[in-house]
């Protein structure tokens, strides 16, 4: 994950609402959202080329994402996997607090990250150049990128202030509009941009919430939605190089049950009820 904008108990009914897009190199093969065979609890993409995954959600409600912190300087070609992260909290059983008490030992053995982590009730934020190393969220509106959370970065700040909005005129989140915010390819000025050691020309690229380029860009947009009955809804839209959409996939588990499949938007109302499944 490259951008992540999260809501935090700020609609009613939807305690947790989550629109992130993933930034990745086109030839680093991935998987799309889907149960994991040997875990169908799990819903998640996976990176099948170091394992792991950048975002997930189990049907019992834990849910997690990461964001590479980006400093060019620090990286470590073998450090282990970040998004083994991710993958190893959403099969583990621990709260998310104490789970991430488990990390804090060995976090600086891994490449800069930021990860948000959740057992239902309790959302968490922490990364190994955090100061303190985690804590807790309460509710809100959050904006996550490849720096600290809430790093008033052009794009962080301009699709949480889009994502704030947009929420706030509704009585129930549409995941397709949510999705459309995360395409947005405004130019950032120059004297904008932050210098986080890429060049000039890579800090323009990189500065919309959606990248399009031959090499690198966003690859999807994911949305993540809990109702407080239970339900929950994850979709993903997935890109190429030209920056078309390529796939889409929905996924809805009914107070806890497993996930089923949809090929296009059901509505609000179909996936805050329990009358579909």
């Amino acid at each position: 994950m490259c951008l992540a904008i999260l809501a935090i108990d700020v609609m009613t009914d939807w305690p947790l609402i989550v629109v992130a897009n993933r930034d990745e190199y086109h030839d680093r093969a991935a998987s799309p959202l889907q149960p994991w065979h040997q875990h169908p609890d799990v819903l998640a993409g996976q990176d099948l080329q170091a394992g792991g995954t950048w975002l997930g959600i189990t049907n019992s409600g834990r849910f997690s994402l990461l964001t590479n912190y980006r400093d060019p300087r620090q990286r470590r070609p073998q450090a282990p996997s970040r998004g083994r992260l991710v993958e190893d909290f959403l099969k583990a059983d621990l709260p998310a607090a104490a789970y991430l008490q488990t990390i804090e030992p060995t976090a600086k053995t891994y490449n800069g990250f930021n990860l948000i982590v959740a057992d239902g009730a309790n959302l968490h934020y922490s990364g190994n150049q955090a100061k303190p190393f985690k804590q807790s969220l309460t509710a809100g509106v959050y904006g996550l990128s490849n720096a600290l959370l809430d790093t008033p970065w052009p794009k962080t700040q301009r699709t949480r202030e889009a994502v704030a909005a947009l929420l706030a005129q509704r009585f129930a989140p549409d995941a397709e509009q949510l999705t459309a915010l995360m395409r947005d390819r405004t130019v950032v000025p120059d004297d904008s941009l932050p210098d986080t050691g890429m060049g000039l020309v890579r800090e323009r690229l990189l500065a919309t919430p959606f990248i399009v380029s031959p090499d690198y860009g966003t690859r999807c947009t994911t949305v993540v939605m809990r109702h407080r009955n239970g339900n929950q809804w994850a979709q993903e839209a997935t890109y190429n190089a030209l920056g078309e959409m390529t796939n889409w996939v929905g996924w809805l588990s009914v107070q806890g049950r497993p996930w089923r499949c949809f090929d296009r938007w059901p509505g609000i109302a179909n996936i805050a009820s329990s009358a579909i499944a």
